[in-house]
């Protein structure tokens, strides 16, 4: 009698592995890695460390002695993990907050689905939100940048981030030209290259958007996605720009402040949580987008991509079972 095995999807293999997706993500992670260590010093260093660590530690404990499976800690998922959660805090964080943080990410966002491939919600986001509501004053406090990386660890000065600048600023009252004329707010070559205020992820702009071609170039991940996102930002951010300049800032503002790039290019494409088809991911893009600009205009924070996305990872099952490719063979029926 024969005996059959079904197993999950894909079915069709090809030369990539887990381990080189990951770690081809990690290498485009390293110019983002050396530009905030510029800026941030051994703070940076140190939240990596400890973030990308506990990651691992937290995914062998899980495996080894709850889950009692394969161990899968050399294949560069949790390290990826561990990269993206410490993108996503201040450099000053505490490191006893950020191993919570960690276990969060790995324990109950990525385990507790039953591991890689399984997880509908982008770990390391659920690790950062679960950071922001359980510490919101540690996960606000950011360090104002410098380039320390030869004097050691940054000092405790701290500032507000250009997005939350604007919040402030609009919340107040002042109009967008008083906004930007605030000796604080970083101007449009310092938004660029990340010589501003703000997470490890947020600091340059240009050197997530190199990350991003590469992994394109390497086929890690689609253009779809990312630039879905980024131009429906932009064009509603300058729809309302143009309907009132006074109280709207001009679109580009928000695409190099706060955590758009980092969140477009490297959280909102993981394969896991992201839709498999064309149509698919445009769909999705285009909510993160339109979910981005209204947390930024009318919500409580002054950032909303974290959020946008982990919404947007809720409805990928429906996006998928609504934009499903034609099957081979099958002729389109006239009505």
């Amino acid at each position: 009698m024969n005996q059959f095995t079904i197993s999950g999807s894909p079915h069709i293999h090809g030369e990539e592995s887990v381990s080189k997706i990951m770690y081809t993500v990690v290498l485009a992670l390293l110019p983002a890695v050396l530009v905030s260590a510029y800026f941030f010093g051994l703070d940076a260093i140190r939240v990596l460390f400890i973030a990308v660590i506990s990651c691992m530690f937290f995914e062998w404990v899980i495996q080894k002695y709850i889950i009692k499976g394969p161990i899968t800690i050399t294949d560069g998922s949790a390290v990826v993990a561990g990269m993206l959660l410490a993108f996503n805090v201040p450099s000053n964080l505490p490191w006893w907050i950020l191993v919570i943080g960690a276990l969060a990410t790995i324990g109950i966002a990525k385990m507790s689905f039953g591991g890689l491939g399984r997880n509908p919600f982008n770990p390391a986001l659920v690790g950062r939100v679960f950071m922001l509501i359980s510490f919101p004053v540690q996960m606000t406090s950011w360090p104002i940048a410098k380039p320390v990386f030869a004097e050691g660890l940054t000092d405790a000065i701290t500032g507000p981030t250009a997005l939350g600048l604007l919040k402030e600023g609009v919340d107040a009252g002042k109009t967008i030209d008083q906004i930007l004329a605030d000796p604080a707010m970083p101007d449009y070559i310092d938004r660029i290259t990340g010589n501003m205020s703000g997470s490890l992820g947020e600091m340059s702009a240009i050197a997530l958007i190199i990350g991003g071609l590469f992994m394109i170039w390497r086929k890690v991940i689609n253009w779809q996605v990312p630039f879905s996102i980024i131009f429906t930002v932009f064009v509603f951010a300058g729809i309302f720009h143009l309907i009132d300049p006074t109280m709207y800032i001009e679109p580009t503002f928000h695409l190099f402040a706060g955590g758009l790039m980092l969140g477009a290019i490297f959280m909102a494409t993981d394969m896991v949580t992201s839709p498999m088809t064309i149509s698919g991911k445009l769909v999705f893009g285009v909510g993160i987008g339109l979910i981005t600009i209204i947390i930024r205009f009318w919500g409580a924070y002054p950032e909303g991509i974290s959020f946008a996305i982990l919404i947007m990872n809720a409805f990928v099952p429906l996006i998928n079972n609504s934009f499903k490719p034609k099957r081979f063979g099958v002729k389109a029926v006239s009505k």
